[in-house]
């Protein structure tokens, strides 16, 4: 069997995947702050800057998770936890993607963009995984913010202000970590009983968990109406926003009664491809009916305030 390379260690502590749809939500905030093409420079360093800095709070997270990722299948052969590579390797390179983001950040685009991306990777890589996840089986609850944040930081890079609307964006993540997370963990159960970590279908059950799956399912559907509401889209977005929403009801309801143990799993990847088909339709809508964008939306606000 061929010894994986020195770079794709490297690259797999960055937790590619996941930065992937971090990236995808952050770019999606910056097409989404403007009513055509945002500033190209601006767009390109932005979407660098955040990729390398939840890089950094990936690799950090590898780094204190080293523990437990070895009492868990899931995490097994993650490079720390086969002894690929040395902790001190690994906090070298998350420092240096760290510090390099925020230069590239604060050169090209602007402090505030710099600051808040800052603040959500200490929220993870620190106050969620160091703290929170050991803490409380509210973790993914009250961590999930750091995850919901790429959205402002897409924003304010493109524009240097925080808009109503990118709290918007900010709010629908919020509450679709919950759902997202517990039905990776239902499935996970035992690796995360075995580690110790506090998961909520581990101290209060898988029963428990399923409800507030549900519960947080039919939140996300009602918060997810809110952008056509409050005039950021129109009624493209609200079709495609109800149909996703109506299956990811539909997975949960059944996930109550699943046909099988792996049933959690659909769920999890379903929650993926809902994000970011809803985040699709966001954008298409944005593109389709001009005037339901920012330029006609920041009136409305102007009204409500």
């Amino acid at each position: 069997m061929t010894q994986p390379s020195t770079f794709s260690q490297y690259l797999q502590v960055t937790k590619p995947r996941i930065v992937a749809l971090i990236v995808f939500t952050a770019i999606i905030g910056m097409l989404l702050a403007v009513p055509g093409l945002p500033p190209l420079r601006e767009a390109i360093a932005g979407a660098v800057g955040i990729w390398l800095a939840a890089a950094s709070a990936a690799a950090i997270n590898h780094l204190i998770d080293q523990r437990i990722d070895k009492l868990m299948v899931r995490t097994a052969h993650r490079p720390l936890a086969i002894g690929a590579l040395r902790p001190v390797q690994v906090l070298v390179f998350a420092l240096a993607l760290g510090v390099l983001s925020m230069a590239i950040l604060v050169i090209f685009d602007n402090l505030l963009t710099a600051v808040l991306t800052f603040l959500g990777l200490i929220g993870y890589a620190v106050i969620y995984t160091a703290f929170l996840k050991r803490a409380t089986p509210q973790n993914i609850v009250i961590g999930g913010a750091a995850g919901a944040v790429p959205p402002i930081l897409g924003w304010t890079a493109v524009t240097g202000s925080v808009h109503p609307y990118a709290l918007l964006l900010f709010l629908i993540i919020f509450i679709w970590t919950p759902p997202h997370f517990w039905a990776l963990a239902i499935f996970r159960r035992e690796d995360y009983a075995r580690a110790h970590v506090p998961m909520l279908p581990v101290t209060h059950g898988v029963e428990y968990t399923r409800w507030h799956v549900l519960l947080y399912t039919v939140l996300l559907v009602v918060i997810t109406v809110l952008p056509y509401l409050t005039g950021m889209s129109g009624l493209f977005y609200l079709g495609g926003a109800l149909v996703l929403g109506g299956a990811f009801l539909w997975y949960a309801i059944r996930l109550l009664n699943p046909p099988d143990d792996f049933f959690a799993m659909r769920v999890f990847n379903y929650s993926i491809i809902y994000l970011m088909a809803l985040f699709a339709f966001l954008l298409v809508d944005h593109y389709l009916l001009p005037d339901a964008s920012l330029g006609g939306s920041a009136t409305l606000w102007q009204r409500i305030d």
